[in-house]
């Protein structure tokens, strides 16, 4: 009988502590997505005053990497720089931007998956999030563009707004940093180990395709790509993707943390 209580009474106790785990907020979540109002304004009430936006893409990366590679590399990077940063939050990727004409279709959009939105939209989404992250008590917003075709946006639609808050204590940051070291750095890391700029590619290839397999191995299909011929640009491969690796990945995640979280805290300086 007593041991009949003794395991009734385990069971309650178990039962409570799931149940009280399950109603937790995820712990210590960088993401917005994941936080209530009231835990998103405590947050920025303890000083958690720069939101990072990232931006990326959805578009054809080739026969063997998925076409949502820019949106899940840009949250996973972005959450890297808000936990080295400590005092910043991520917000939802931007997912939906200019890509080329629709029709007839120009650069990506020739090939089936990839979706485009105008330039004018694209930069309005950008300036009405701000405005959002502003009105919610975030000090700095910082965009974080993965990919090369809108940078010149992002740094429009800073210009515009910190010239209407220019007195204000709120600014916005294009950091460049944030792509320009997949071009710079991380490709003069990979020339030294004895790859070739063609290899290495600007689209898909090498470079491209070692950053994801680092950050989202599940987004390349490794098995076909181990057997496949050379790639050609009619197959939307710039580069040659066949020797990338998580290792040669991660080299390039640390070149753009790094460089990063350097650039954003030299833009968020109080003078």
């Amino acid at each position: 009988m007593i041991a009949a209580v003794f395991r009734i009474a385990l069971c309650t106790c178990a039962l409570l502590t799931a149940g009280a785990l399950a109603q937790a907020p995820p712990a210590s979540s960088v993401f917005i997505d994941d936080l209530t109002w009231t835990e998103l304004r405590d947050d920025i009430a303890a000083g958690k005053t720069t939101v990072i936006v990232p931006i990326g893409a959805t578009e054809q990366n080739g026969p063997w990497m998925a076409l949502g590679k820019h949106n899940v590399r840009a949250k996973l990077l972005s959450e890297k720089i808000a936990r080295t940063l400590g005092d910043a939050l991520v917000a939802p990727v931007i997912s939906y931007v200019p890509e080329g004409q629709v029709d007839p279709p120009t650069q990506h959009m020739r090939f089936p998956g990839t979706i485009t939105i105008p330039e004018t939209a694209f930069e309005q989404t950008l300036e009405y999030a701000a405005r959002s992250f502003k009105r919610a008590g975030f000090r700095d917003i910082v965009f974080l563009g993965d990919h090369g075709g809108y940078q010149k946006s992002e740094s429009a639609v800073v210009a515009r707004l910190n010239r209407e808050w220019q007195a204000q204590g709120t600014r916005a940051h294009a950091i460049e940093e944030y792509y320009r070291a997949t071009e710079t750095a991380y490709v003069e890391m990979l020339k030294r180990r004895g790859y070739s700029r063609e290899e290495i590619g600007s689209h898909a290839g090498l470079a491209d395709t070692a950053l994801t397999l680092a950050l989202a191995p599940d987004l390349v299909r490794t098995a076909p790509l181990a057997s496949a011929a050379k790639p050609t640009a009619a197959q939307g491969v710039h580069g040659d993707p066949r020797r990338a690796t998580a290792e040669l990945g991660r080299l390039g995640v640390d070149i753009i943390v790094a460089q990063t979280v350097a650039a954003i805290r030299k833009a968020t300086m109080r003078r």
